[in-house]
């Protein structure tokens, strides 16, 4: 090697050695269909069930549908501006909501962003919107009675607060009033 290429191997390898650029990987796709806040993409190939996609114009989408060759996502925002060949960029973030005693009273849209202008909820923690829900054995047991305020009833079906009852029966027979009276009851 000459003198002038040594230099050149050099300046070459410090300039590696700094490149400092991160790099990520973008999973991206393409809008095939669009339609009623429903849309197929083609090209996510490892986007995962309720992960968030990323439209154009900041508009959210919720990956539901997992084909071979395509998605199925819904739209959590103003869909109308959604077309065929737009870009769609997916997020790795499986959707959660955010959860505390600050969410009360508060109206917020489906991803917890708020709605009633109050300004911006302040949580430190935030849950799964899809979560396996605790075993039987793991839930806290029946201990409160619910009254229906009809005595024969009460007499006859013994009910527990957070305990679930199906009301069968023909139609104009009072099922209607009869969980209604259970609920003024209450």
């Amino acid at each position: 090697m000459s003198p002038n290429s040594q230099d050149i191997a050099s300046i070459i390898k410090r300039q590696i050695e700094e490149f400092g650029g991160d790099f990520s990987m973008v999973d991206i796709g393409t809008v095939v269909e669009a339609g009623d806040g429903v849309v197929t993409i083609h090209g996510l190939s490892s986007v995962k069930v309720n992960e968030l996609l990323q439209f154009p114009n900041d508009i959210i989408g919720l990956a539901l549908n997992l084909e071979e060759d395509s998605v199925g996502a819904v739209i959590l925002g103003d869909y109308l501006s959604i077309k065929e060949g737009d870009e769609v960029r997916s997020t790795g973030r499986i959707v959660e909501v955010p959860v505390g005693d600050n969410m009360l009273g508060r109206v917020v849209d489906p991803l917890g962003r708020p709605m009633d202008g109050k300004g911006d909820v302040s949580t430190s923690e935030s849950l799964p919107v899809e979560k396996i829900a605790a075993g039987v054995v793991e839930r806290k047991s029946v201990d409160e009675p619910v009254q229906f305020g009809l005595k024969i009833v009460d007499a006859m079906v013994p009910v527990g607060r957070g305990q679930r009852e199906l009301v069968i029966g023909d139609r104009t027979t009072g099922k209607t009033s009869l969980c209604v009276d259970a609920l003024i009851n209450q």
